[in-house]
């Protein structure tokens, strides 16, 4: 397990495979070092969505693994991310719908709304 801290400077759309995996990458500028680092992360599976309530410039703290593979002879590395947050454990900003004319910061959805059709006596989805 692995954490950086820095600022996020680009977020991709998901990208469907035929097998039926999905991905998302996103890039955060450390400035920990005496240089910047630019470093490319992805997301994969049902975590894709960690990425939505996070806008580009705001500062983030990413949770990875390190994951490496071999392919026709060719070696990769990847940094997996598990965890996202906003850097100093503060929340995410507010995600922004196109459909949505209210200003960030306006009121928390009910229960009701966050159930998104669940019942309460209904079992989780997962």
């Amino acid at each position: 397990m692995y954490e950086t801290s820095g600022k996020l400077k680009w977020i991709g759309e998901v990208q469907s495979f035929a097998s039926g995996f999905t991905k998302r990458e996103f890039v955060v500028t450390t400035a920990a070092d005496k240089y910047p680092q630019d470093l490319k992360f992805e997301i994969v599976k049902d975590k894709c969505a960690l990425l939505d309530p996070f806008e580009i410039g705001q500062d983030v703290a990413v949770s990875f693994d390190i994951r490496g593979n071999e392919y026709n002879g060719k070696y990769f590395v990847n940094l997996s991310c598990w965890k996202i947050q906003g850097a100093a454990g503060a929340p995410a900003a507010p995600a922004r719908r196109a459909d949505s004319g209210s200003a960030p910061g306006g009121p928390e959805p009910s229960p009701e709304d966050l159930r998104g059709g669940w019942g309460a006596d209904d079992e989780p989805p997962f």
